[in-house]
């Protein structure tokens, strides 16, 4: 038997795999992975269909179709007032998570320190740790999850590489301000740390609210290179295709990495994206899709005696679940599939050492009926 010393030696399943295998096991309604369960729009599944019949099969540039990386460059400018040259700057990825991956791999090296703030989507640390990086996490506790700059900057430290920033943030639905960016600004001027922001959820905000990103700033956006999602942007999560953005420095290291992670995504989806894209109407009114939705989940819970908290962007609800149980929210999520059928997410694996919160994540990017027959299943609780 050959002996492997794992470069991650935890081993562990995704907490998404693990409640989904879960759900599917014992028929349990979904609200736990953060997939839809409706189609993309109509037009662009029409665009898809055409692409198609037009033969674009084979290869496209390493770094993405030309046409697409233009017409992203485009929205960024119409969007956030930034200009991105879509030859030298912009590469198109398969999902988000691969331009996480390959930016933390481009700029992390061994003994590197990366800032995080917990909870954090999962796929930040390991990423860390294959870069042979140190994780350096920042607690961030409810039910406001505000960010306190003073502490944060009691951890930067000469080995400080990269902070990583989510907003929209999964899993908690807060998002950055204009003095949370301002006060990063202040943190790391003058130093070499590059600023990875995790902008999946961008066009996911609420209540009359801007996404505030980081291609804003003009000194951040000089260090930071930004990952954003057509799957979750287009309720297409499937597909795998999203971009990153960046100065021509930070992307130059950036396709080292991606040229030989992934090399090239999806032909036909990049090529139909372009022309979808081509009309902004298409992506400047998604926020009113999900707050509807979200409004619609919030009415539900009123009938049970989960406790939501404030949603300002995402298409995740987390809810208190403290007046049903006292036990830990992985047991609380379990219970909730296997005795009321309904599938939810614990928020202590979105932190590396556990939390005792009482905390679960819903998923609302679901079809009313879904909800519906989900809010039946939670009022039996």
């Amino acid at each position: 038997m050959i002996q492997i010393s794992s470069k991650l030696p935890s081993g562990d399943t995704t907490i998404f795999t693990e409640m989904s295998a879960l759900a599917q096991q014992y028929q349990a309604i979904n609200l736990g992975q953060g997939f839809p369960d409706f189609d993309p729009p109509a037009d662009l599944i029409r665009c898809v269909q055409v692409t198609t019949a037009l033969h674009h099969h084979q290869y496209a540039p390493m770094a993405g179709d030309i046409t697409l990386r233009k017409v992203i460059s485009q929205k960024v400018a119409l969007c956030y007032g930034s200009s991105y040259d879509p030859v030298s700057e912009i590469t198109v990825t398969a999902g988000a998570t691969q331009g996480l991956f390959t930016a933390i791999s481009a700029f992390v090296r061994s003994g590197d320190e990366v800032i995080i703030f917990e909870p954090a989507y999962d796929s930040y640390t390991p990423s860390i740790v294959l870069a042979g990086g140190k994780v350096v996490p920042f607690r961030l506790h409810g039910p406001e999850f505000d960010i306190d700059w003073h502490k944060v900057a009691q951890l930067v430290n000469e080995k400080t590489r990269m902070i990583i920033i989510n907003t929209p943030n999964n899993p908690t639905g807060t998002v950055f301000t204009q003095d949370d960016w301002q006060a990063l600004d202040l943190l790391v001027a003058g130093t070499p740390i590059i600023i990875l922001s995790d902008e999946v959820y961008e066009h996911l905000v609420y209540d009359g609210q801007s996404h505030e990103s980081v291609l804003k700033y003009p000194n951040l956006k000089e260090r930071s290179v930004a990952a954003f999602s057509f799957g979750k942007t287009f309720h297409c999560t499937g597909w795998k295709i999203g971009y990153c953005v960046g100065t021509e420095s930070l992307m130059q290291e950036f396709r080292k990495i991606h040229q030989w992670n992934v090399f090239s995504v999806n032909s036909v989806f990049q090529i139909a994206l372009a022309r979808y894209l081509a009309d902004p109407e298409k992506y400047q009114n998604i926020s009113e899709f999900y707050q509807a939705k979200r409004d619609y989940f919030k009415a539900i819970l009123q009938n049970t005696l989960f406790k939501p908290l404030e949603v300002k962007g995402t298409c995740f609800q987390l809810c208190d679940y403290s007046a049903y149980s006292d036990v830990d929210d992985r047991s609380f999520a379990k219970e909730m599939v296997t005795k009321y059928g309904v599938a939810a997410i614990p928020l202590s694996p979105f932190y590396g050492s556990g939390s005792n919160e009482k905390i679960i994540r819903f998923c609302f990017a679901k079809t009313e009926s879904l909800m519906d027959e989900a809010g039946e299943r939670l009022c039996r609780i």
